[in-house]
């Protein structure tokens, strides 16, 4: 088990973790809201510093950055948590996992704990928690063997297995390597400008614009979400967006409009997913996005200005390829997750010399 890091000892060995907006109280015994994070006597534990469920071998597209070394690969990395609770959640069996699977109850107090001592000693909780046990440096150097150019911190929240992302990333970089985060952006200033000294590009997901969607669909609140958009783009994180398009739920016009218009008020620079969405969790009783709905989205974002807009889960759409902002020329087009052409020469249209935004653009 690792010590946690970004949280105050209260009395009665109560701890307050402050790695996120939720600033969970708690108890000796206790778990966080993301039920990954774990008091013992007044000291706060991850209970995933040391193992990851998931690893694979990705292009960067999947993640999705579409701006970023486009057509490279990126070694991704989860553990198993997650500090929201969408009932929509695509990879719900291990985000949701420590939630569902380690015995707890909800308390009056919104902070989950356990119903009685899992056991004895708390080694033997963690071995509760699945994955495989592997350090920093061995993911280092699974990545280098990989041939990827980047570490993705991905599949499930990142921001909760912090410990194991930020001391990767610092090794990452020292052996060459980028680091990426695909977050919801729910992480508090302090530990968010720490991890944004090593990390070289983020996919923020910005998945409403109406704060009961929020907190009745993810069990959070909006305005931090924003707040980290924003914080990235000032720090120098290159970063994208993406919003996961519900029939019913956030498919208005004016919600969209209002997305589109907080990333161009950020940056007219930023890339904009529009993805399908596709029936998962506790949400299987909605159908699947319609073409014309992620057409449509995308058709809002441009009247907005935004200069780089996609549609996701849609392959074979054309909504995947990169065009000119200046003279709609093709600069780069795709298949899916796959860059089939990539025409941009010094970051620039080959045909009007109109910049690209991004990072390592060129074929």
């Amino acid at each position: 088990m690792k010590e946690a890091r970004f949280y105050d000892r209260l009395d009665n060995k109560r701890v307050q973790c402050r790695l996120c907006p939720h600033d969970c109280i708690i108890p000796d015994a206790g778990r966080g809201v993301c039920a990954v994070r774990y008091n013992s006597g007044g000291t706060l534990f991850t209970l995933v510093g040391d193992r990851v469920v998931s690893r694979n071998l990705d292009p960067i597209e999947k993640k999705p950055l579409f701006h970023f070394h486009p057509g490279s690969t990126a070694y991704s990395i989860a553990t198993v948590g997650c500090s929201l609770r969408c009932t929509f959640c695509q990879n719900w069996e291990i985000s949701q996992w420590p939630r569902e699977r380690l015995p707890k109850h909800l308390e009056p107090d919104g902070i989950e704990r356990d119903v009685q001592p899992m056991c004895p000693q708390l080694a033997r909780l963690g071995d509760r928690v699945p994955g495989e046990q592997v350090t920093p440096a061995q993911i280092v150097q699974a990545a280098r063997n990989s041939g990827a150019r980047a570490i993705a911190y991905t599949y499930t929240e990142p921001t909760i297995f912090y410990e194991l992302a930020y001391e990767t990333a610092c090794l990452a970089r020292k052996a060459g390597l980028a680091n990426v985060f695909i977050t919801n952006g729910y992480i508090n200033e302090a530990p968010q400008r720490e991890i944004a000294s090593v990390l070289d590009a983020a996919n923020v997901d910005l998945k409403f614009f109406r704060e009961e969607s929020y907190r009745h669909l993810s069990r959070v609140k909006l305005q931090p979400v924003l707040d980290a958009i924003r914080r990235y783009h000032e720090l120098g994180v290159w970063l994208e967006v993406t919003t996961l398009v519900i029939p019913g739920v956030n498919d208005s016009d004016g919600e969209l409009r209002d997305i589109a218009a907080f990333i161009h008020s950020v940056s007219p620079d930023i890339p904009w997913h529009v993805s399908r969405f596709h029936a998962a969790y506790e949400m299987r009783d909605i159908q699947a996005t319609p073409a014309e709905t992620l057409r449509r989205a995308a058709a809002i974002g441009h009247e907005v200005g935004l200069r780089y807009v996609y549609v996701g889960n849609l392959p074979g759409d054309g909504g995947e390829n990169t065009d000119c902002h200046a003279c709609g020329a093709p600069l780069i087009e795709r298949h899916g997750f796959y860059l089939t052409v990539n025409r941009i020469r010094r970051d620039a249209c080959p045909a009007c010399g109109a910049l690209v935004a991004g990072v390592g653009m060129n074929a």
